[in-house]
């Protein structure tokens, strides 16, 4: 998305609220190997919605990666989401790049209520508008203390920021490159964090809405310190589905449901916003990512209020992995979590 440059290889690095992870990979012919990734998670109140709070901490962790996984690529792709960025597709009166490349300032600032001056834009062609008049363009600005945030950090410990991308689509870009999706279907793709969930409808190989919602794991670990009266570290093992003194799945699962509501609720939004503006057809298979996305009955929950068929991101579905190298079990156990991290790796071979 925002490019600072040219490099042979990059570091996917997704810096979230409850964990930094990384993911490197290379290129072989026409498919992918994974060559290292890693996790460090982080305490509560380091990174808050979105935004770093305690950078030392956070530059410690991504230092921690590299040296404890022996990844000598300094070069790293991040990503950013939440109220500082604006993602929105608009029509732009232009018929050629040239065009649309001097368009794009103008058409901006009647979009983004940020000053222009503030942000960093970026923007994708879409193709023809379905008018038949002008071009349809996925608009991205990120305000610049927003970058800057995550860049800092990153700098700080001691790696280059490449490209700092929107979370949504490099979520895109892993969903994309390990799953074969008929160009005509309509998909949602959530990845559910910590504090942050991120919403892309897209269709084929194209991102056609995204949406950013302040529903995320917190909620969870929340509601079942309260209603059960736990402590935050035993709220956070029940959430993950381990046993704590005793509790029942039938005592935890309503408290469960009810955040997952919320969730269904800015879901059921989002798809209304996106055939309001972008297609009138409905969403026919979800997939989740993120650290959430395991969270007990919610993946039977979508299937009843949506009525399609959801499933669970896996990033290496495609993607080479040596067993020899790698822990398959525990890469598949935490492989949701890294499903950005994976598709910001991926942006080495644009």
């Amino acid at each position: 998305m925002f490019g600072m440059g040219k490099s042979k290889g990059l570091v996917g690095l997704d810096i979230g609220s409850s964990a930094v992870k990384a993911v490197e990979l290379k290129k072989r012919g026409d498919s992918y190997e994974l060559v290292n990734f890693g996790l460090e998670l982080l305490g509560q109140d380091t990174v808050v919605d979105g935004v770093i709070m305690d950078a030392l901490t956070v530059s410690a962790a991504i230092g921690r990666i590299f040296d404890g996984n022996k990844i000598k690529t300094r070069n790293v792709a991040t990503s950013v989401s939440g109220h500082s960025v604006i993602v929105k597709r608009i029509t732009v009166n232009a018929a050629n790049d040239e065009e649309l490349h001097e368009a794009m300032p103008y058409e901006a600032q009647q979009h983004i209520p940020f000053d222009i001056s503030d942000v960093n834009l970026s923007y994708q062609p879409l193709g023809g508008s379905p008018s038949g008049e002008g071009t349809d363009v996925m608009l991205v600005a990120a305000k610049r203390e927003k970058i800057l945030n995550h860049t800092t950090v990153v700098t700080q410990a001691n790696k280059t920021p490449f490209v700092v991308d929107y979370d949504g689509f490099a979520l895109f870009n892993a969903f994309e490159a390990n799953y074969d999706v008929s160009p005509d279907t309509i998909v949602a793709l959530l990845n559910i964090g910590a504090s942050i969930t991120n919403i892309v409808v897209g269709r084929g190989e194209f991102p056609l809405f995204a949406r950013d919602v302040s529903v995320g794991g917190n909620q969870y670990t929340d509601i079942l310190q309260k209603e059960l009266d736990l402590s935050y570290e035993d709220a956070e093992k029940l959430k993950q589905g381990r046993e704590v003194g005793g509790i029942t799945r039938e005592q935890k699962l309503p408290h469960l449901r009810s955040v997952s509501e919320i969730l269904m609720l800015e879901v059921q939004k989002t798809f209304d916003f996106f055939r309001q503006t972008a297609s009138a057809e409905n969403t026919q298979e979800i997939y989740l990512a993120g650290g959430t996305a395991m969270i007990d009955g919610l993946v039977e929950q979508l299937k009843e209020e949506f009525r399609v068929p959801v499933g669970i991101i896996d990033p290496f579905r495609k993607i080479k992995v040596d067993p020899g190298k790698f822990d398959e079990a525990l890469l598949q156990d935490i492989a949701p979590c890294l499903c950005v991290a994976t598709g910001l790796a991926l942006r080495s071979f644009d």
